[in-house]
């Protein structure tokens, strides 16, 4: 551990559970990076990832976005495409650059978005998509008829969270220069989202650890609400 962390470690007391107002505080004070760091939450889940009906994947609108913007691609037909420019899609592509993805393998955005007749195109390019998780899903919100939206949620901060093997999700909620009330309504936001994708197979606290860090900062445990 480098001298920097560990002199910021004696700021945070491990023992203590904090109030997610002082929790922020100590997140933001003790950023020392000469970077806007990133915010971040990490949410212990009293779930079975083993379990196939016990997996959390869910999207997040965060309220002030998450300080970075992704790379928007939308699959689209014909008719669709000046609803996608105007939303603001990075890339709009058709059925011949789906071609070229699956040839070449060049991928230059952050997250697809496609409409359902573009679904079974795009299954050719499914080897490349999927492995870096960017096949368009409906259960992450990224396959509707509506791309005009699709793309402006994402643009505005809409966000995709799963659980990892260790049944703990992880999420950027903003920027070390958000004051702490953005941070907080993203926080709340972001939990209350959460909640909602409780699995039903979860039994007992589903909560079970909350805690906030920054980018190369020490992390802060945060009383659960």
């Amino acid at each position: 551990m480098s001298k920097r962390m560990t002199d910021l470690k004696t700021q945070v007391n491990t023992e203590t559970v904090y109030s997610v107002a002082e929790a922020i505080e100590l997140v933001k004070k003790t950023s020392t990076v000469k970077f806007d760091a990133s915010v971040e939450v990490h949410v212990k889940l009293g779930i079975d990832p083993k379990k196939t009906d016990q997996q959390i994947r869910a999207t997040v609108v965060m309220p002030h976005g998450t300080g970075k913007t992704k790379t928007v691609a939308a699959f689209v037909g014909a008719n669709d495409e000046a609803d996608a420019k105007a939303a603001g899609a990075d890339f709009v592509y058709g059925e011949e650059d789906i071609k070229k993805i699956k040839d070449t393998g060049k991928i230059e955005f952050e997250i697809a978005v496609a409409t359902p007749e573009m679904m079974p195109k795009l299954a050719i390019a499914a080897r490349v998509l999927g492995p870096k998780g960017l096949m368009p899903n409906p259960k992450t919100g990224t396959v509707d008829k509506n791309v005009k939206r699709m793309v402006e949620e994402i643009k505005k901060g809409k966000a995709a969270f799963k659980n990892d093997d260790g049944a703990n999700v992880h999420q950027v909620i903003g920027k070390i220069s958000f004051d702490a009330k953005k941070l907080e309504e993203n926080l709340a936001a972001f939990m209350e989202a959460i909640k909602k994708a409780k699995p039903q197979g979860s039994k007992g606290t589903y909560i079970k650890g909350l805690f906030l860090t920054s980018s190369m900062g020490p992390s802060v445990k945060v009383a659960v609400e």
